[in-house]
């Protein structure tokens, strides 16, 4: 910086804040060491410093806190209400164990409201900037950090004592050269989840959202200012916010300023300035409840306001106006029988004063909560960093919602069934036609959740139908998981949902027919499973790999599918495999790729051991259940199934023990054949490292597929797998014809295959 510029700012510096020269006044006071006009205190360190000034021109004078090496500007003002006018004599002193600002005439000024009597009381200014009373113990009698005036400090509470109901707030000056308190002033809200809020007199005009476990929900730009330690603390005795430096030669302050606007600072020594590094409000969706209830507002979209998911504008000649402060209503009446939620990314959830939060609850227990209670309108995570806890809104409207292009978080938004949906709906009476009125003739499968039924729409288009069971109330969860889930994604190795039905009491999810149905009825079938050659069954494993690369990694949201089975692989007509069934599965955001659950589901023999002894789920499970399905693949037996010398003996380790004696190709179903056996090798070995019983030995799926489809890529060696059982080597119970003859219907076509060995 030039020299002349320097000097301008000085000049500044000089014009804004009138003072004397000061004198120190020693490094405290007492009852017989006051503090009088034209001295100061200052800071161990010299950082800060406590003394008398004039702002500007004003003949008012005041006793404030200013960093003492830096520009004058003042961080704290003890009498800002309660000024000396065209007074020179002002005296601090201690009197009755309390700071008291006394006139030139002895009068009480000012005094320090809340200090307990202190015995041999000595007033000092720390090295933070606090200004403290303490005994001749130490003990702390006031500080002035409880009570701040337009300034938070590095650690500095923001907040409420809710044993003495002391709150510490931040209100603004009235102008630049006037300390007393101005129109604006900030908050910690504390009802529900607690959020600062700022106000001008009683008016509402922004919020920065509830502490989301990494940022305020309306600041994601927190998360990139590495050089700060945030931390919300809030128990039954307090509430209150804090930032500290991580570095002691950075100098910040966050200050709200007398035109209602929050600012952070961040002072550049080199530059000699204070730099400004965040502020609120910035942009007119940080204006409070800008498109009304239930409203959605976005920057990036014109008109600035919509409407949230399942709502529509209440007073639609108002908003052509581009006047959208009555919000939005609901298209569709909640039910509280068939409701489920839309997730909607990205956004400052709405406000939670009308919220409650429990931070021990998991997010699928409170889905479950929410989804039960028929006042909750809308959940989300308490903590996305961990993705747990919950905070669940209830009775009326949303408010002040807005959208984030980079950052924000999901909020679950509960809605009737019709208003989920971003597929189209089906009538009742168009699936009865379809199917024949359900007849059995059309039954083409059925599980705990009901029936599925084949259909020919208009058109000739084949359809399976999924129709959940009145009985199911397992299944109405999954019915709706389901739809949210498959409705978003799109991959060629995942079954395509075409639409749903919802009228009156059915539940229906309309698929694509896949007219070679289910893996297992060809690989556990003696007679079918030949027309699974090897060519087939290594791009059906791939294909699985793939989809399953889709879920975790590439979709939108990172899916664990939790129910990964042969009867979930679906064959097409040209028998590629199609993932299916995701009523169990779950979404993870972010980096986050692990939770627990008390309800255990799925199918046994699938399960990782993780799951199904603690409840543990992640990526890592689908991996381990893909390790099942290549080992089924490839030796055409179940991994539950009953061999006949020990009983007790599974696939996996079967598969375990012939792979430690080198003997691994005798896993292979001898009606597939198979061309080279270094490919059949790598199959196997593939398998056995995604059933490995430690979750951090399992390769992720990405690496899944390179594993399988290169050739020169060095497999890792296999460690034991899960629900390994011992014991010694058997004669398995396989066939050892030398020849076979089977028939099977694949793509339409009949075939006979004679397989030789």
């Amino acid at each position: 910086m030039k020299r002349s510029t320097r000097a301008s700012i000085l000049a500044a510096f000089l014009l804004f804040t009138h003072f004397t020269l000061s004198i120190a006044a020693g490094d405290s006071i007492t009852p017989i060491q006051p503090l009088r006009d034209g001295q100061t205190i200052v800071s161990p360190s010299g950082t800060f410093e406590l003394g008398f000034f004039k702002p500007g021109a004003s003949n008012k004078l005041y006793v404030g806190i200013c960093y003492h090496n830096l520009p004058r500007t003042y961080v704290w003002v003890a009498n800002r209400d309660d000024p000396l006018v065209n007074d020179t004599g002002g005296i601090l002193t201690i009197r009755d164990g309390r700071l008291a600002l006394l006139n030139q005439g002895g009068g009480v000024v000012w005094s320090s409201k809340g200090a307990t009597n202190a015995t041999d009381p000595i007033a000092r200014v720390q090295d933070d900037g606090n200004f403290v009373l303490t005994d001749s113990t130490g003990a702390l009698a006031w500080q002035s950090f409880d009570y701040p005036t337009d300034t938070l400090l590095s650690g500095m509470k923001f907040g409420w004592d809710l044993k003495t109901g002391l709150n510490r707030n931040l209100t603004s000056w009235r102008s630049l050269d006037d300390p007393s308190s101005g129109d604006y002033s900030t908050y910690m809200d504390v009802h529900g989840s607690p959020q600062p809020k700022l106000f001008k007199r009683s008016t509402l005009t922004y919020r920065s959202g509830p502490w989301n476990g990494l940022y305020f929900s309306g600041i994601p730009e927190m998360k990139t200012y590495d050089k700060f330690i945030y931390e919300v603390v809030q128990n039954s005795t307090d509430v209150y916010y804090t930032c500290r430096v991580k570095q002691s030669n950075i100098i910040t302050r966050l200050i709200v300023n007398q035109s209602g606007v929050v600012q952070r600072f961040v002072w550049l020594d080199e530059q000699q300035i204070w730099n400004l590094i965040w502020f609120g409000p910035k942009d007119p969706c940080d204006d409070y409840g800008k498109c009304g209830p239930n409203g959605l507002c976005d920057t990036d979209e014109i008109p600035l306001c919509d409407c949230l998911k399942g709502f529509e504008r209440k007073t639609p000649k108002d908003w052509y106006l581009r006047e959208a402060s009555d919000g939005c209503v609901r298209k569709t009446a909640l039910d509280c029988g068939s409701d489920g939620f839309a997730v909607i990314s990205g956004v400052k959830v709405p406000d939670t004063s009308t919220s409650t939060v429990d931070r021990a609850m998991s997010l699928d227990e409170c889905r479950g909560k929410c989804l039960k209670n028929c006042s909750c309108t809308a959940y989300a995570a308490a903590d996305i960093g961990s993705g747990s806890g919950c905070v669940m809104w209830y009775g009326g409207n949303l408010t002040d919602t807005r959208s984030y292009r980079d950052g924000g978080q999901e909020i679950y938004l509960k809605l009737a069934a019709s208003d989920l949906m971003d597929l189209p709906l089906f009538d009742l009476s168009t699936i009865v036609m379809a199917t024949d009125n359900f007849s059995n003739a059309n039954k083409i499968g059925e599980g705990g959740f009901g029936l599925v039924y084949k259909g020919k729409l208009e058109g000739d288009q084949e359809i399976a139908v999924k129709r959940l069971s009145r009985n199911s109330t397992q299944g109405v969860d999954e019915f709706k998981n389901e739809v949210m889930l498959i409705a978003k994604l799109q991959h060629r190795n995942l079954v395509r949902l075409l639409g749903c039905c919802t009228e009156g009491d059915e539940r229906m999810l309309i698929y694509e027919y896949m007219p070679n149905k289910s893996l297992d009825t060809f690989l556990f079938d003696v007679i079918r499973r030949s027309c699974l050659d090897w060519r087939r069954r290594y791009n059906i494993i791939l294909g699985i790999a793939r989809g399953l690369v889709y879920l975790h990694q590439d979709s939108r949201f990172r899916i664990i599918h939790r129910d990964l089975k042969v009867s979930n692989i679906l064959l097409d007509k040209e028998m590629n495999p199609k993932i299916s069934d995701f009523g169990m599965a779950r979404i993870f955001r972010g980096d986050h790729g692990e939770a627990n659950t008390r309800r255990v589901v799925g199918t046994y023999g699938y399960m990782s051991p993780e799951y199904a002894m603690d409840g543990i789920f992640s990526v890592k499970s689908d991996v381990f259940s893909f390790g099942v399905l290549v080992l089924e693949i490839m030796s055409g037996k179940k991994n539950r199934g009953v061999y006949r010398s020990q009983a007790n003996m599974n696939l996996l380790t079967h598969a375990w023990m012939l792979w430690k004696e080198g003997n691994a190709l005798e896993l292979l179903d001898v009606s597939m054949g198979y061309s080279s056996p270094i490919e059949a090798m790598r199959c196997i070995q593939t398998g056995l490292l995604c059933v490995q019983e430690q979750v951090e030995d399992r390769p992720m799926m990405p690496f899944v597929v390179m594993m399988l489809s290169s050739e020169t890529i060095v497999l890792p060696q296999p460690r034991q797998p899960g629900f390994y059982n011992g014991g010694n080597h058997f004669q398995q119970d396989w066939p050892t014809d030398r020849k076979q003859e089977s028939s099977c219907s694949a793509n339409g076509i009949t075939m006979t295959l004679i397989e030789a060995r």
